[in-house]
């Protein structure tokens, strides 16, 4: 069982959401205490779960990656064996960034990154539809992203 989350804690987070390259000695200061105590902190909210991980969030436009598209997918069976199958299968692809069972109209959401179109009709007609038991699959492109955060405000 995880631990509640203090002050400090909360500030810790919230400073490594932000930025992951902060140095222990600088969120020390930040939050006002030294660096040891600092370290053990982190160390616990990583052994607790807390921090899944440390990443750099590219730019999909510099690489290249200029189409974003949401895809639903609804399965033709949902049982547990059919729904672990595509799971397995669509977290192959280098395209898909995320995949979300969710509960509604659709199985699944899938956020997918691409060159353009032409490379995304390519990956669904080569790569998606080769994934049995797909019963629908609906694309949406995103003209516009208005908002990107990946931090989740603590305290």
């Amino acid at each position: 069982m995880a631990t509640a989350l203090d002050l400090m804690d909360t500030k810790i987070l919230n400073l490594l959401q932000r930025d992951s390259s902060l140095h222990v000695k600088e969120i020390a200061a930040r939050i006002g205490l030294s660096q040891s105590p600092t370290y053990e902190r982190i160390k616990k909210l990583e052994n607790e779960g807390f921090i899944d991980k440390y990443v750099a969030l590219v730019n999909r436009e510099k690489l290249g990656k200029h189409l974003m598209v949401i895809c639903t997918v609804t399965l033709k069976e949902q049982s547990i064996a059919a729904l672990k199958e595509f799971e397995q299968s669509i977290i192959k692809f280098k395209e898909v960034l995320e995949v979300m069972c969710i509960a509604g109209s659709s199985d699944y959401i899938l956020k997918i990154a691409v060159e353009d179109v032409n490379t995304y009709h390519t990956f669904v007609i080569e790569q998606i539809s080769s994934i049995a038991n797909i019963s629908n699959l609906s694309s949406n492109f995103v003209l516009k992203e208005l908002k990107k955060d990946t931090a989740i405000e603590i305290g």
